[in-house]
């Protein structure tokens, strides 16, 4: 089926490839924190645990809105880990084992998805794509958030 919606089929499939980034970034990072919520251990654990429940969920919900954008701009969305992983800067795997380890990881990997935000932002904009960027500005907010949060959890 065709898809008419002012941005032709260049456009819209160069924006889902942007997208399709954030997702696998969120993603990545999705699964890193909710294997650190299950394994973090040591005095501050119950906080931890908590803080990580906290993003995960929230990461969680994000990345269906963020596969919709994608669909809503005519592309499939990723259908392995595999092709998920292909697109990441962020990886998922979670290999530290101190909390506070935990914490400069998963800090690390908001600011990557941050970066990737960013720089698909940048691209909504030069292609006139408001409907991405008022999916995405929200999701560049909460990785802020989040980073903040686990910068200020370091001390």
């Amino acid at each position: 089926m065709t898809v008419s919606m002012g941005m032709d089929q260049a456009k819209r499939e160069a924006m889902a490839e942007a997208v399709t980034r954030v997702l696998a970034d969120t993603y990545a990072l999705y699964f890193k924190t909710h294997a650190y919520h299950w394994n973090v251990t040591g005095p501050r654990f119950h906080d931890l645990h908590m803080l990580f429940e906290t993003q995960y969920n929230e990461m969680w919900v994000a990345t269906d809105e963020i596969a919709e954008r994608i669909r809503a701009l005519g592309v499939k969305a990723p259908f392995s880990y595999a092709e998920m992983d292909k697109h990441a800067q962020v990886k998922s795997e979670a290999t530290k084992t101190d909390a506070n380890d935990m914490i400069a990881d998963l800090l690390a990997g908001h600011e990557q998805v941050a970066a990737t935000l960013r720089m698909t932002l940048e691209k909504a904009g030069e292609m006139g794509d408001e409907a991405t960027a008022d999916v995405l500005t929200p999701r560049l907010t909460a990785h802020e958030k989040m980073g903040w949060m686990l910068r200020s959890t370091l001390g």
